[in-house]
């Protein structure tokens, strides 16, 4: 419990594409706890935000970084360390305003703590120098003066990497009326929204692959050298009570280390089926995107067809209303004839009744 929690705050999470680079990534699906820890042994900042048991933020803040704010609720920085630059969205200005504070706070603190390592380190140095006579030889690195490679590299890294936009959700204007179309084209969001996670856990299962092969060489190199020791022991102790029960210590520890390796195995192998599984949805996701194009397709046919439809019915309309205007002339043509006729069966009565 030496790292303790000293700031918190809310916000929505997101990582630079690390494909393209200009791409914001949500990390998390809605806003969580983004924490600054402090360690007391270290002397460290760190940057800490999980989403449920992963963690999504792991930055440890040097003196060479810089947080910058790209709009009024959101901001940003690189970490040359892990490769990426974070990006937090904040409900308010307020907020990002204090966590820009506190950032600009611990980054000085974190300065502050490295000179005083520096200074301690060449008053260490002083002694061993004068007791050694002759030429004195600087105890400091390149390391020490210049800082390490990943700290040297990181304001290349925030001058190049960092995106200057406020992350944005493009969506596609589709405005078929099939109905097809639209299940097509939730399934598609749905499958991005499933494999830029997935991205995500790759990187970080790959990295954490890395991380554990190394911790598995150096678990092996430290088991031989038991064995060896184990073995130098037994020829050249005189005390057979002593070694014996150095032995037995040993042992168990190389017990616990192939326990380890053991359980590290295991890891390897669940990330490795897990990549598996995302190479599958991978292929699912490709296959409803062409199935989508064809159903694109299928309805610019249909609308084509419709509008044939829409001018064929027009026309058909139009020769209707001709047909009711000329039987309406007929009509009164008749009216006229009918009359006329009665007119004269009147005249022909009126003359039969005179005659």
């Amino acid at each position: 419990f030496r790292e303790q929690p000293i700031f918190s705050t809310r916000a929505h999470v997101f990582q630079i594409d690390p494909n393209t680079k200009k791409n914001w990534v949500p990390t998390s699906k809605h806003a969580v706890t983004v924490s600054y820890f402090y360690d007391s042994t270290r002397n460290v900042y760190r940057i800490i935000s999980l989403d449920g048991s992963k963690a999504i933020i792991n930055s440890t803040i040097t003196p060479n970084m810089t947080f910058t704010k790209t709009s009024q609720k959101f901001g940003q920085w690189a970490d040359s360390r892990a490769n990426t630059v974070y990006g937090l969205g904040f409900s308010s200005e307020h907020h990002l305003s204090k966590f820009a504070e506190k950032f600009q706070e611990f980054k000085e603190a974190a300065r502050i703590a490295k000179e005083k390592s520096h200074e301690k380190m060449e008053l260490t140095s002083t002694p061993s120098q004068e007791s050694a006579g002759g030429d004195i030889q600087s105890p400091l690195t390149p390391e020490s003066i210049n800082g390490t490679d990943d700290e040297r590299a990181m304001p290349e890294v925030t001058q190049n990497s960092e995106p200057r936009a406020e992350p944005t959700q493009n969506a596609l204007p589709f405005t078929h009326s099939s109905t097809i179309s639209k299940h097509w084209e939730a399934e598609l969001a749905a499958l991005k929204g499933n494999n830029a996670k997935l991205t995500a856990a790759l990187l970080e299962s790959t990295a954490n692959v890395k991380q554990w092969k190394q911790q598995l060489a150096a678990y092996q190199e430290e088991a031989e050298r038991l064995h060896k020791r184990v073995t130098e022991l037994e020829c050249v102790s005189s005390q057979a009570n002593a070694v014996h029960t150095h032995k037995t210590e040993l042992n168990q520890t190389i017990q616990e280390l192939e326990a380890t390796l053991k359980k590290k195995e295991e890891e390897i192998e669940g990330l490795k089926q897990e990549i598996e599984n995302a190479r599958e949805l991978q292929a699912q996701r490709d296959s409803l995107t062409q199935k989508l194009q064809e159903v694109e397709i299928r309805n610019k046919d249909l609308e084509g067809q419709l509008s044939d439809l829409e001018q064929r019915l027009e026309k058909s309309q139009n020769e209707q209303e001709a047909f009711r205007n000329n039987l309406k002339t007929l009509l009164e043509i008749l009216d006229g004839k009918i009359f006329e006729l009665t007119e004269l069966r009147d005249n022909l009565a009126k003359l039969i009744e005179c005659s």
